[in-house]
């Protein structure tokens, strides 16, 4: 079975994903957005509470509060880090947009392999598939774990909201394509982990989210 657990980092409040395979306790590092020395050790301390062996690190996109814990983590645990290629331009940036917003940061490495839609990446014995979603960033993927009915999502889908395209290489209609074609047709009853904010579900969006009812009002 696959386990995920989520931490709250960085002043962006951006949620941190640890998933892990219960037989062989593997384990990949989603998103991680740990900045400082509190949020390293909270994030090693699971790793150690659990018996936990990193294997590999995972962006959904290379946004600043999703990349701040990038170089702490290859640096401890010397993993694969996978990204997809149209979000490295948003990932050179992040130096500077940090700069931005006063936080100290420094350049992430380079991934060691770029994911593509239709992937398979595998967490011990249990499959994530990569699904290609972009529109909040050029380069987002979400993770699907199609056993246990669970997206990690990223910045695409939010509890009543969606991700913001007002960022470079953002697009209002391609997110919406994204969710809409790509997500919004997954089982009603699969659990959405989000970047940020509350988990939801395929169903709940599907059925109450402003954005997504006024987009396929209009597309009718």
């Amino acid at each position: 079975m696959l386990q995920v657990h989520c931490f709250t980092f960085n002043p962006f409040q951006e949620n941190t994903y640890v998933l892990w395979d219960d037989a062989t306790k593997e384990a990949a590092i989603v998103d991680a957005g740990n900045s400082t020395t509190s949020e390293h050790r909270e994030l090693e301390s699971l790793i150690l509470q659990n018996g936990l062996v990193v294997k590999q690190l995972l962006n959904t996109h290379a946004h600043v509060d999703h990349v701040l814990g990038n170089a702490w983590v290859l640096q401890k645990w010397n993993v694969p880090f996978l990204l997809h290629e149209k979000d490295l331009p948003v990932l050179h940036s992040l130096p500077q947009v940090a700069s931005m917003y006063g936080l100290p940061a420094a350049a992430s490495p380079e991934p060691t392999q770029f994911l593509n839609d239709g992937d398979v990446v595998k967490v011990g014995n249990e499959k994530l598939d990569v699904i290609f979603v972009p529109g909040h960033a050029p380069g987002h993927v979400v993770f699907y774990h199609a056993k246990q009915k669970l997206l990690i999502n990223g910045d695409v889908l939010f509890n009543g909201s969606i991700g913001r395209t007002d960022l470079p290489g953002g697009d209002y209609e391609t997110l919406m394509k994204s969710i809409t074609e790509k997500l919004l047709v997954l089982p009603a009853d699969v659990k959405v982990y989000c970047g940020h904010g509350p988990e939801t579900t395929i169903g709940k969006e599907k059925a109450t989210n402003p954005f997504v009812l006024e987009y396929l009002a209009e597309s009718r």
